[in-house]
């Protein structure tokens, strides 16, 4: 039987602090282990960690099938991909609908991914609703929500949190580490075609609470949680999945929308904030999407903002940046910027080759990529 989570929801579930309000684990972190453990990492390793990407990136035998990812169907750990890794170990991996088949094979296929070098993080897109690699696969008898815009117009935050709590529990099940959730973008364009109904409302006082609800929900069942997609990609018409977006908005008129809710998650201590591919040039003065801005990344976020956490880029295979960079340029320019993980990039081996290439040079410093690599390390320690 197949459960379905609409309004009403289940009963209330008690919710657990997950962490500070500077974007750090609640629970205690051994600093000075963490310290050892980087100072024990050679720059491949520390480099390694900066990379999230999908099962295929890291699977010789795929690239040899010559078929695309969608009907390749990766669903287990190849030995081409353990000596792979060994090569270009990873700090995380991405897991996809077509990557799942059934609650026995994907509990085998995170464990085994956990066995790979680094101890990748495993993570997936599990919002509710339209975006949901798990909850459309019918062979999982577990709790669904039909749209997270229905859980925002329920008027409820704690709607919000048993819905976060509902997703977390099954993904812990299934050996998964983070959830690329809650989408905190506000829906202000009727014509966004990319958000839509992932957003909870297009009232930001009405999404904030709602994204802090989820979050919660989410971690007080042991996943990570990530806001997306920063600095909003709610008033936007185009889809940065396809090619170049831009919002016109200045950052006082953002300030007022998109940034309510991305404060209020930073408040309540998100440990992950991923970025949007879109420019915001009445903000930044340039057309450069946001993942590579550092105005937007370290002005704003970092030091505007006070968040500490991680940044993750949105996937970097995406059109608006792949159409305009290489992954070996998109790959350094990010970490120039601030972020902190590097998301699928097109080309693993390229973008990783050029970020090591980069510290040698001295395009980045190694003391650069240790903050980032500091930041993952005690994460990765909180679970």
């Amino acid at each position: 039987m197949i459960k379905k989570l609409v309004i009403p929801f289940l009963a209330a579930l008690v919710a657990v602090s997950c962490a500070n309000s500077s974007g750090s684990p609640a629970q205690s972190i051994d600093k000075q282990a963490i310290e050892a453990q980087l100072q024990q990492m050679t720059l491949r390793e520390k480099v390694g960690q900066l990379f999230n990407t999908r099962p295929e990136s890291i699977c010789p035998e795929f690239e040899a099938s010559g078929q695309g990812i969608y009907t390749y169907s990766l669903q287990e750990v190849t030995e081409g991909m353990k000596a792979f890794t060994r090569q270009y170990p990873v700090g995380g991996i991405t897991l996809f609908s077509h990557n799942i088949d059934n609650p026995e094979q994907v509990k085998a296929f995170t464990a085994a991914l956990h066995e790979l070098p680094l101890r990748p993080m495993i993570a997936i897109d599990e919002e509710g609703g339209r975006v949901a690699r798990i909850g459309g696969n019918e062979k999982f008898d577990i709790f669904r929500v039909e749209s997270i815009a229905q859980v925002g117009a329920s008027g409820n935050p704690q709607n919000a949190y048993e819905t976060g709590k509902a997703i977390g529990t099954y993904l812990k099940e299934y050996g998964f580490d983070m959830d690329f959730a809650p989408v905190a973008d506000v829906n202000t364009n009727p014509e966004n075609i990319v958000i839509g109904n992932r957003a909870f409302s297009d009232d930001p006082k009405v999404a904030a609470p709602m994204v802090v609800k989820y979050l919660e929900g989410l971690e007080s069942s042991g996943i990570v949680g990530c806001l997306k997609h920063f600095p909003g990609h709610g008033d936007t018409k185009g889809d940065s999945h396809t090619g170049y977006v831009q919002t016109e908005k200045t950052w006082e008129e953002i300030s007022k929308c998109e940034m309510v809710t991305f404060k209020a998650g930073i408040k309540a201590g998100a440990r992950m904030i991923m970025t949007a591919h879109i420019a915001t040039p009445n903000v930044t003065g340039n057309n450069l999407p946001a993942t590579l801005n550092p105005i937007i990344l370290q002005e704003k976020l970092r030091k505007e903002l006070g968040y500490n956490g991680i940044i993750i880029t949105d996937a970097m295979g995406m059109g608006a940046i792949s159409q305009h960079y290489s992954s070996a340029e998109s790959a350094v320019k990010c970490l120039q910027a601030g972020a902190d993980i590097i998301l699928m990039p097109a080309s693993l081996p390229e973008a990783f080759d050029a970020v090591m290439k980069a510290v040698e040079d001295g395009a980045l410093t190694e003391e650069r990529i240790d903050e980032s690599v500091r930041r993952i390390l005690t994460l990765k320690a909180s679970f």
